[in-house]
């Protein structure tokens, strides 16, 4: 070995040094002969010293100095705009499967249109509450303080339920809920949003209902999916009992807010396909609530539908599904406009 270093053994016997000298000569007659025939190489090869020139192996101190950031290929992240897996947000499909739903429900927030100047449903203002805010998790303290739902206290959100590959709820309500809009405007509604994205977490409950109130809506839908056993299947719509106490009196929004929820189920089914719940409402699709503070406190037409079953393998291929989540804002959307047409 000719390595001088921590792992040379010095009890090797020397080199014989009476090599040295021939071999001295010889590499001094080698010498001038490859410095000229370099110099002609690069005389011929162009001003930067052509493709075979950028090949030649170089030390790693060298490359490092040549590469700079707009040379780096294309799976370099800061190069590329992606991350190491490849996904534009740099992390990776980590629970396998397609848990992200498909690119039909970007976290980008769209542009939003003015109502159609004519339409079926000009005049009208119709609220759409996305269940959950995807920012819920991150905010524990805030969304488990109590608020009063009129008759009880109930904490102010949750962050909503997911499919066992990592969809979550307030992905699926949020995306589900920009669809609806696209097609009320069309119509010439007016629409409000409780949110869309736009704030770190919540609005609580009791918020939720005040921002429908305030709106004067003529109709307003809250969005979910529900987290049940595998094996419960379908859709149903929640409707507010007759409820009163505190702030909370439903006795004048149970009846047009039961015919809200009933033009929804059955202009769903037809939308989607998708049967009544076998679970929830005995077949009906429809389902009667005293202990939810969005319907409680409402003093408009009032209802939420559960798209599904996150927690189903069935139920969850349609909801991580863009073309069936398009079917379910249209069924939505029908029944939002037999209502409010009477």
């Amino acid at each position: 070995m000719s390595y001088v270093g921590p792992e040379f053994d010095p009890s090797q016997p020397p080199p014989k040094r009476g090599l040295g000298r021939p071999l001295t000569v010889m590499v001094a007659a080698l010498v001038p002969t490859c410095l000229a025939g370099w110099l002609v190489y690069q005389s011929t090869s162009g001003p930067d010293g052509g493709e075979a020139a950028r090949s030649l192996p170089s030390s790693p101190s060298a490359s490092a100095e040549r590469t700079t950031p707009s040379e780096a290929g294309p799976s370099s992240p800061s190069a590329s705009g992606e991350g190491k897996h490849g996904d534009k947000d740099g992390k990776g499909d980590k629970k396998g499967g397609d848990g992200k739903g498909d690119d039909n429900d970007s976290s980008t927030k769209p542009s939003v249109p003015d109502p159609a100047p004519d339409g079926p449903l000009k005049g009208k203002v119709v609220v759409v509450d996305p269940g959950h805010n995807p920012g819920n998790f991150q905010h524990a303290t805030e969304i488990n303080r109590k608020v009063d739902i009129g008759t009880n206290h109930k904490e102010c959100d949750t962050t909503g339920t997911s499919t066992n590959d990592g969809y979550t709820e307030a992905k699926f309500t949020l995306d589900v809920a920009r669809k609806l809009r696209t097609l009320l405007l069309q119509q010439g509604a007016t629409v409000k949003f409780t949110q869309d994205g736009d704030r770190p977490w919540g609005p609580c409950v009791d918020e939720r209902a005040r921002i429908g109130n305030e709106a004067r809506a003529d109709a307003v839908v809250s969005i979910h999916a529900d987290g049940s056993g595998a094996g419960n299947r379908g859709y149903h719509v929640i409707l507010p009992a007759k409820v009163k106490g505190g702030a909370a009196d439903t006795s004048v929004i149970v009846g047009p807010s039961k015919e809200l929820g009933e033009r929804i189920a059955g202009a769903f089914v037809s939308a989607t396909g998708s049967a009544p719940s076998n679970y929830v409402g005995g077949g009906t699709g429809l389902d009667t609530r005293s202990d939810l503070g969005g319907l409680n406190l409402s003093t408009v037409p009032k209802v939420f539908i559960e798209c599904g079953n996150m927690r189903d393998a069935k139920d969850a291929a349609l909801l991580k599904s863009g073309e069936w989540r398009q079917k379910a804002a249209q069924g939505i959307s029908n029944g939002i406009g037999g209502f409010l047409r009477g």
